[in-house]
């Protein structure tokens, strides 16, 4: 039967993704331009995640922008900003209203800057009528270099294009990049800027330290090559590449054996640099550690659904640890999504069912039919893990019914670790029965 309904979609609009890329470039603040709502949200979303404040401005679009047009708005927006936040950048995202009715937003932000003015605006198309947070993530990216990079001498750093992956992750791709003795420049940086410490005295500025500094995402263009950590995000490396002959990668997302070993191996052929002791070291406790758990994990049944770059890559994961992935599910459709889940298939001579473009209704429904004993997801799966009377281990963004996940990387060696050690422990944690462990 066709359903014309979505019911419970595990995707966030446009400008949830470009204020998350903003948000990651030092003394930039992002500019909703649409209506209150628009901004609310993505700030309601980012402090239940990250249990930060977010500094998200709003042009405050309403009924009379439909026939006049939202440049007034987005004029007075951009001086209010500049008078009370006084940011190195702004980062504006258009919304389904200000795309409509057809904004010039390059021209009007370029009208809204004085004379000698030196702030930097990112404008950046990101209709929420169309695409997810993803897509907005990526739209955001390709506009910080486009905006930005230029060519002059070459640097020896690697450019990293995160994607929307959590603080902890990106710290841990740092520590690697450190034990190789790689310099980087990370596009964007929210380590730092969305987990945010509180140093002596209690000061905090009026805007988060860290982020990516202007001036690296200038320099990124004399880069020894680009990496892409989540694939979806690759419009930026695409355009170095096609721009500044800067070499580009973009392969599956760190996790796992297989996978983190083709993000260390590409690291190398970009750096020259050799792969360090304490690297192999961290391969081997993940190996050593898929031993210590194989007895409890092999052929359990594992449903996952999120952001097709880490839900892809987790399917790998599983299929390496000995587990079953049965369904594989994202609401971002993406040309890689499916060769990955079925080169998973073909390799591991798994059956693991693929969604795109679908919702949290109808992965629900296959996960009946192909069962469960495990899901992987972000908050938004909780109930129907509890109608399955199954455990869920939140990854992803957001999650908002436990504290602290943004801090844990699932991402690396280390990373895989973690993520290992909390599928096994959910499982043994849930109703356990040694007796029913073999059966």
């Amino acid at each position: 039967m066709t359903r014309n309904v979505t019911i419970n979609p595990p995707k966030m609009c446009q400008p949830m993704g470009a204020i998350l890329a903003y948000m990651g470039v030092h003394g930039c603040v992002p500019l909703v331009h649409g209506s209150q709502g628009c901004s609310t949200y993505p700030r309601y979303n980012i402090a239940r995640h990250f249990r930060e404040s977010a500094e998200v401005a709003v042009s405050s679009l309403a009924e009379d922008a439909a026939v006049y047009g939202g440049a007034k708005n987005l004029t007075e927006a951009i001086k209010n900003i500049k008078s009370r936040l006084h940011p190195d950048a702004i980062g504006i995202c258009t919304t389904c209203m200000s795309e409509t009715i057809g904004d010039d937003v390059k021209l009007i932000s370029k009208k809204a800057l004085t004379t000698g003015d030196t702030t930097i605006i990112f404008p950046a198309s990101t209709p929420s009528y169309v695409g997810t947070h993803v897509t907005g993530y990526d739209n955001a990216l390709k506009t910080l270099v486009q905006t930005l990079a230029v060519k002059s001498e070459p640097n020896n750093k690697i450019n990293i294009i995160t994607g929307i992956i959590n603080p902890g992750d990106i710290r841990e791709i740092k520590d690697m990049l450190r034990l190789m003795n790689v310099q980087s420049i990370f596009l964007s940086d929210i380590s730092e800027t969305l987990d945010t410490p509180i140093l002596p005295g209690g000061h905090k500025p009026l805007l988060p330290e860290g982020g990516s500094e202007l001036s690296d995402i200038a320099d990124s263009a004399n880069s020894l090559g680009t990496i892409a950590i989540c694939k979806t995000a690759g419009s930026a490396a695409t355009y170095l590449s096609n721009k500044f002959n800067v070499p580009s990668i973009l392969d599956p997302a760190p996790i796992g054996v297989i996978n983190t070993d083709r993000f260390v191996q590409n690291i190398c052929k970009l750096s020259g640099s050799s792969i360090s002791e304490e690297i192999i070291k961290e391969r081997g406790r993940l190996i050593d550690s898929m031993v210590d758990v194989h007895h409890y994990m092999f052929g359990r049944k594992v449903a996952i659904f999120g952001d097709p770059d880490i839900v892809s890559a987790i399917v790998r994961f599983c299929a390496e640890a000995g587990m079953n992935p049965t369904v594989a599910m994202t609401a971002t459709k993406h040309k890689d999504f499916a060769p990955d889940i079925k080169a998973v298939n073909s390799e591991y001579n798994t059956d693991t069912q693929i969604l795109e473009g679908t919702d949290l209704y109808e992965f629900h429904e296959v996960v009946k039919t192909h069962g469960s004993e495990l899901m992987l997801g972000n908050s938004k799966g909780k109930d129907l893990a509890d109608d399955e009377d199954v455990p869920l281990v939140r990854f992803g963004f957001p999650v908002y019914d436990r504290v602290g996940v943004y801090r844990y990387p699932i991402l690396g060696y280390n990373g895989s670790i973690y993520l290992l050690d909390l599928m096994t422990n959910a499982i043994l944690g849930h109703k356990y029965d040694p007796n029913k462990l073999h059966q």
